[in-house]
């Protein structure tokens, strides 16, 4: 016998896996859970996460919001099923399949395609892992492509997970654009030169000089992708890691969770306050520097007013 707990599945999670129970009254053949998340991640792909309610979904269905809580009784288990339609399966390997590389690449690609074209996604809160169907789907493609390597289990979770990092905020960026795109009417070129033009303004030499000179070199005008370099190079990496274990080296340390030192103390009212102290010190430090810069480009500039004259 196993030794094994069955855990208490939240709606939600029971309704993505399909062993929830089915309500005993309502208009079962014309409604359905199917049906109702369809008409969110319809809303939602037109009007952003904002505008989805049971009211909006009732509506679009004909029917009144009392009948969809029959199926889905509470909007968070409704967002939770939208994202699980919204992810779906992730793609098979292609015809011509490469080495684990390959793989990662072609799933990170379809992971940014799906951001782009469901953008509310990245607005609902992470909170975990969802532990749905196509998101273990997804988590179970990434370490099948690593299958093959020297990598640890935990290596390849971790090498997975930085994967999907990278394409959320990849995505998240195309998504930013697209949807100023649709509100100014401008396309991508136009709102990098207007970030240059802000950035240019914004941003001097004495403040910030290394910012600047990236500025003065064309970063924010340049049409290249950085989250694909930033990709490209992390993978260079495992893959230098990996021939490093093949050749007989010892896997890497763990590391443990990045934790605050003070967390304890947050709930003090005297740490507080001193803490506020700390960040108004430094705001009038900045300033102060601020006018220190001011003040010497003018003195620069009346010793050449006065050279000049003399």
């Amino acid at each position: 016998m196993s030794d094994t707990v069955e855990p208490d599945l939240p709606r939600g999670i029971a309704l993505a896996w399909g062993i929830a129970a089915d309500p005993q009254r309502g208009p079962k053949r014309e409604m359905s859970v199917e049906r109702i998340v369809e008409a969110a991640v319809a809303i939602a792909d037109v009007e952003g996460l904002g505008a989805v309610s049971m009211a909006a979904v009732a509506a679009r269905l004909g029917y009144t919001p009392m009948s969809l809580y029959r199926y889905v009784s509470a909007k968070d288990d409704l967002v939770l099923l939208m994202q699980e339609e919204a992810t779906g399966l992730p793609p098979e390997p292609g015809d011509e399949a490469g080495g684990w590389r390959e793989r990662l690449e072609e799933l990170y690609r379809a992971q940014v395609l799906l951001y782009m074209r469901h953008p509310w996604v990245l607005d609902i809160p992470i909170s975990g892992s969802p532990i749905t169907p196509n998101s273990a789907a997804w988590m179970d493609a990434g370490l099948a492509a690593l299958v093959g390597t020297s990598l640890s289990h935990d290596e390849r979770l971790a090498v997975m997970l930085a994967i999907t990092g990278q394409s959320r905020w990849c995505g998240s960026v195309l998504a930013g654009y697209a949807r100023v795109a649709r509100e100014t009417g401008v396309d991508d070129a136009s709102i990098s030169q207007r970030e240059d033009q802000l950035y240019r303004s914004l941003i001097t030499g004495d403040a910030y000089p290394f910012l600047r000179d990236a500025i003065d070199a064309g970063v924010f005008v340049d049409d290249s992708d950085p989250f694909a370099y930033g990709l490209e190079r992390f993978l260079d990496g495992v893959a230098a890691y990996i021939a490093q274990l093949e050749a007989g080296g010892a896997h890497a340390p763990s590391r443990g969770w990045v934790s605050d030192p003070d967390a304890e103390l947050a709930a003090d009212k005297r740490f507080r306050d001193a803490r506020k102290s700390v960040r108004d010190a430094e705001r009038a430090l900045r300033d102060a520097r601020k006018h220190e810069r001011q003040a010497a480009r003018e003195a620069a500039e009346r010793l050449k007013r006065a050279g000049a004259s003399g």
